[in-house]
């Protein structure tokens, strides 16, 4: 982990180490080691860390963080034998080795243009970020438009700075009014982002859309990065879809890790603590040399952790159970509830490790 380096890096990763205290805690395995190794933030860092865990007689490395350290890893690793659990959203360092526990774009796009295609919104359009993200966002959303019968009716890209988000705003507004006249109605517009562009870009939204008379309120669609607190307090939103986990175990989690060390953690110290738990339990449920092989880290059942079911892939991506939330004023609420294992059945568990037999899960469960 980038324990030192900028600060931002540095708050996320000790929330990250922190977690992953905290599964080492729970579980209690006292055959089972963690070392923490600073990459210091850097492709280098992470380099000389994966060596020194190398000569350690680590078998499995857990991180990094960032894509360009995940590559500088591999090698590394590759050459050691060890697997690499890492926590990188690019999926272009998946494979050989790696695998990725983060949330991909692609699965997240898909679970949410799936379910407005079913609730008959077939007609779409988007307002994209242009930049690296907005790239691989739209790519996935023309790709799942394409696979699910809907099509995109209009699309347009905005620079992620606030001076120029209107005119982009405004553009798509017209484009949307332009199809409806030609009887090509959009249903639902996708709005990918998340804290760090959301409350700049909604109140220009609803500036351009109230400046096209007889549009009504759009139904949007979100991504992952809209799981932020306090999302509701933006009106524009109210009423929006977008995919997340089951906010149940966040929501145990983080106050839990509140209450231990005093600080609410980074949304992405779940999967710190998913990370450490597969570890620990397939530690405990295979010998040496085999436990981390591709067969046990792949297990076609999975894992079930704090955001749900998941599965590591052959490719080296990771396959997660979504559900899917609508915007209230003061919290959101699932509308369509996450696939409970990948197995048959109904499958869920109270902690990462083999799945378990349980009830459907309530379509109506709060945040």
């Amino acid at each position: 982990l980038p324990l030192s380096g900028t600060a931002q890096a540095t708050a996320v990763a000790k929330g990250m180490k922190q977690a992953a205290e905290m599964a080492l805690f729970e579980l209690n395995n006292p055959a089972f080691q963690m070392v923490v190794k600073d990459t210091q933030g850097t492709p280098e860092g992470a380099a000389a860390a994966a060596t020194q865990a190398a000569a350690d007689g680590a078998e499995l490395i857990i991180g990094p963080l960032f894509a360009k350290s995940v590559r500088a890893v591999q090698p590394v690793a590759a050459q050691a034998g060890m697997p690499v659990i890492a926590f990188s959203n690019d999926r272009s360092v998946a494979g050989n080795g790696v695998y990725l526990l983060s949330f991909m774009a692609e699965e997240e796009v898909d679970r949410i243009v799936s379910f407005a295609a079913g609730q008959g919104k077939r007609g779409l359009a988007a307002l994209i970020p242009d930049n690296a993200y907005g790239k691989i966002m739209e790519a996935a959303f023309r790709n799942s438009a394409q696979r699910n019968g809907a099509r995109v009716v209009a699309l347009e890209r905005y620079p992620v700075n606030l001076s120029g988000m209107l005119a982009p705003s405004q553009k798509l507004f017209e484009r949307v009014q332009e199809a409806g006249v030609q009887g090509l109605p959009v249903d639902a517009i996708f709005l990918p982002g998340g804290p760090e562009t959301l409350p700049n870009l909604t109140p220009l939204i609803t500036y351009a859309n109230a400046s096209h008379a007889g549009m009504g309120r759009p139904k949007f669609l979100g991504s992952g990065g809209w799981d932020y607190p306090n999302l509701g307090r933006t009106e524009t939103l109210v009423g929006s879809w977008y995919p997340a986990p089951d906010p149940r175990g966040w929501k145990s989690f983080s106050d839990k890790f509140s209450r231990t060390f005093g600080a609410a953690p980074p949304r992405i110290a779940t999967l710190a603590h998913d990370a450490l738990t597969v570890a620990i339990r397939l530690a405990t449920q295979h010998p040496r040399g085999v436990r981390y092989q591709a067969q046990a880290i792949t297990r076609p059942n999975g894992f079930v952790g704090i955001d749900g079911p998941f599965r590591f892939n052959a490719d080296g991506t990771t396959s997660h159970s979504l559900a899917v939330l609508e915007v209230q004023r003061f919290q959101s609420i699932v509308v369509d509830p996450a696939q409970a294992s990948f197995s048959t059945g109904q499958l869920s568990s109270a902690a990462t490790g083999a799945l378990v037999r349980q009830p459907t899960l309530s379509a109506a469960m709060q945040n």
